[in-house]
């Protein structure tokens, strides 16, 4: 809302000094961060809870944020991991019969910040031109800022590359997952009888890859991003699943490459990465991984299946990317960005061990590609029968 003097009462401040005002509504104080967009036109809440957020403030394209409002159901994981939120338009009462809550108040609980009435056009233009910048989004009611303070914050952030951040969005503990993906008019479900014993490594998993992989039959236990081979071993899975998740690949596959070579080359278990997972997977038979200049957030990005030829639309998110050209030998390229032509998975051509950058789970997206939880359970054997 306005401040009492009129001043605006929202910043963003980008740590090339560059300001841009609004009207602040969630959590009073700052944030530093790197600034991303996404150009999904629905999702919000997921997004906002996705763990693969962390660390950053999404820049929304799509006008139309908050027209919803949120409920449980669609949280994708136990909190708001996203620092914050920049929207075009004030979010506004929601009207849908879903709605248990605003948005506004449902951002003050998870406290997180976000800015309204910003130029989001000018913004996601200088975020593609420049690169995602680190920045502080603010919010004081009085409309009061120190910008020389704030530009010092955004220049001491120190970014993403060597970060990791798995640690800090992972599970505390083991525990198994039963709920299905929800279906109308019953909503989520719950799986009973046998499934292929999978182990999901949550590296800041979504809730909604873990109901893709039960519902595609799996019998699910989650467990810590730090699990050793040997952890996971000891639950005698018959798959392995790598999760999605934040921050630089390289800074988490410190400790989870190791456990993922063993895998590979001490067992015949078929493994199946997402994002995160895929790129430490990549890590972990010998290619590398780099920064993007402002990475890929949105619902719409088209992706070419190299071994079958056709053009799947795929829900994305993630600054870091798989160099295509340091894949060893026995990996092939198998799925390819028809935006810029990054990397978007991998295969071993003697194993069932495979990874996509997207999430075949969408949530909110597209779901073109969830035949992979499928080829997955195939790859165990397919379902199992009673």
């Amino acid at each position: 809302m306005p401040s009492t003097s009129g001043k605006p009462t929202g910043c963003i401040v980008l740590a090339n000094g560059a300001v841009f005002h609004g009207e602040g509504f969630g959590r009073v104080g700052s944030v530093a961060a790197e600034l991303v967009f996404n150009t999904a036109m629905t999702g919000y809440q997921e997004i906002m809870t996705d763990p693969s957020y962390a660390g950053q403030v999404v820049t929304f394209t799509f006008p139309h944020v908050g027209n919803v409002g949120v409920n449980p159901e669609d949280d994708e994981s136990r909190a708001a991991f996203a620092e914050g939120m920049v929207v075009h338009w004030q979010p506004t009462e929601p009207s849908n019969w879903r709605a248990s809550a605003p948005l506004r108040a449902w951002l003050e609980r998870q406290g997180r910040i976000g800015i309204g009435g910003v130029d989001t056009r000018r913004l996601t233009r200088a975020i593609r031109q420049q690169g995602a910048p680190n920045a502080v989004i603010a919010h004081d009611p009085e409309g009061n800022f120190d910008l020389e303070a704030l530009r010092a914050q955004a220049r001491a952030f120190r970014g993403l590359e060597g970060l990791d951040l798995a640690k800090e969005v992972t599970c505390g503990q083991t525990y198994r997952w039963d709920e299905t993906r929800w279906h109308w008019p019953e909503g989520y479900g719950r799986r009973s009888g046998p499934g292929r014993r999978v182990v999901a490594v949550d590296y800041g998993a979504k809730r909604n890859i873990l109901r893709s992989l039960v519902s595609a039959g799996c019998d699910v236990t989650v467990l810590p991003a730090t699990a050793t081979a040997a952890d996971i071993l000891a639950h005698e899975p018959e798959g392995v699943f790598l999760s999605n998740g934040p921050g630089d690949p390289a800074a988490t596959g410190e400790y989870a490459v190791p456990m993922i070579r063993h895998l590979v080359e001490r067992t015949e278990l078929p493994i199946f990465g997402i994002c995160l997972g895929h790129q430490m997977l990549a890590l972990a038979l010998g290619a590398r991984t780099v920064k993007m200049n402002h990475g890929h957030h949105g619902a719409n990005h088209p992706v070419k299946n190299l071994e079958t030829g056709k053009v799947e639309i795929t829900s994305m998110n993630h600054g870091f990317t798989v160099d295509t050209a340091t894949l060893p030998e026995g990996v092939v390229e198998t799925h390819m960005s028809l935006f810029d032509g990054t990397n978007c998975g991998i295969r071993m051509t003697d194993r069932a061990v495979f990874s996509v950058q997207y999430h075949p789970e969408a949530s909110p997206g597209p779901q073109d590609s969830a035949y992979l939880f499928d080829r997955f359970v195939e790859a165990m054997g397919g379902p199992v029968t009673d």
